[in-house]
Order: C-alpha cells, then sequence, then structure tokens
C-alpha cells in the first residue's frame, strides 16, 4: 500500500516538474518571439514522456496546468496559443491515432491539424490579433500542412530516439 502511494507522489510531483519546465520553455519563445513555434514543440515533449512513461490521464494533466498557466503568465500569448491549441495535446492523439493502420491514419492527422488550424485562426481572429500571410490563406495553409507533415514524421523519430536510447539513460 506504501509503496503504491510513493509512486503516486513521485509521479504527481514529476508532472509538477514537467508543467513547470513547460512554463518556463513557453516563456521563453513568448520573450523571443522567432522561437514561439520551436518552444511549443519542444514543451511538448514533456507531454510525450508522460505519454510514455505514465500513460493514463497524467499527460493530459501537464497539457492542461502548462497550457492553463502559460496562458496566465506570458507576456506574448501566441506561444501559449500553439501549445494550447495543438502542440500540447496532439502528442496524446497522436499515440491513439497511430493504432490504426495505412492512410485513414494520415487523413485523421491531417484533419486534426487543419481543424486546430481553423481553430487558432478564429481564436486570433477573436482577440483581435492579425495573422499576416505574404501569399495568402490558401497557400499559407498548404504549406503548413506540409510543415506538419515532416513535424509529424520528426516527431515520431524522436519518440522513436527517446524509447531507444534516452529511456534508459533517464530512468523515469
Amino acid at each position: 500500500m506504501a509503496n503504491k502511494t510513493l509512486k503516486k507522489t513521485r509521479i504527481l510531483a514529476l508532472c509538477s516538474v514537467f508543467s513547470a519546465l513547460g512554463v518556463i520553455i513557453l516563456y521563453l519563445g513568448s520573450v523571443f518571439e522567432v522561437l514561439d513555434l520551436t518552444m511549443s514543440v519542444i514543451a511538448s515533449f514533456f507531454v510525450i514522456i508522460a505519454v510514455i512513461e505514465m500513460g493514463g490521464a497524467y499527460p493530459w494533466l501537464i497539457y492542461a496546468v502548462t497550457a492553463a498557466l502559460s496562458i496566465m503568465l506570458l507576456p506574448n500569448k501566441f506561444a501559449a496559443l500553439i501549445y494550447t491549441a495543438f502542440a500540447g495535446f496532439y502528442p496524446i492523439l497522436k499515440a491513439y491515432i497511430e493504432k490504426i493502420q495505412g492512410i485513414v491514419c494520415a487523413l485523421i492527422k491531417l484533419a486534426l491539424f487543419n481543424l486546430c488550424l481553423v481553430g487558432m485562426w478564429w481564436i486570433s481572429r477573436l482577440f483581435v490579433i492579425t495573422l499576416e500571410t505574404k501569399y495568402g490563406l490558401p497557400l499559407t495553409a498548404l504549406a503548413l500542412n506540409f510543415i506538419f507533415i515532416l513535424y509529424d514524421f520528426a516527431l515520431t523519430r524522436l519518440i522513436s530516439r527517446y524509447i531507444f536510447v534516452w529511456r534508459r539513460k533517464f530512468k523515469i
């Protein structure tokens, strides 16, 4: 009984540390605006580790706490918006989506990304943030879909690297 309580306490403490580190990384992306997208993706790595190591509701807990704190605390909200509207929860859903094989998996991922993209666009309009696009919205959306495909591939490689190489070194 005590061992089970100790394990849950350890996992909860780790979730708190991951959430705090995620907010710090998103803060860096907020301060250095050129890094907002990059830092949102880096902050999501803590969610990836939670999916692999803890499972259950813990990745959602890390995502929710990091998103809420970053929205409340960050001076520039764009990094928090990217994390909240896509980068934070996508690794969790990726684990479930990839249980489906073939083209259906890819179509679901693209549909999810585009749904999030439209949501981010509407949220930014709601808060009177104008998103400047040099080549128009449709071409920008097409380019972002290509970038998403590269991101998903890189994320898969990063997850594999964590599982087969880094996991032994961290011993979470």
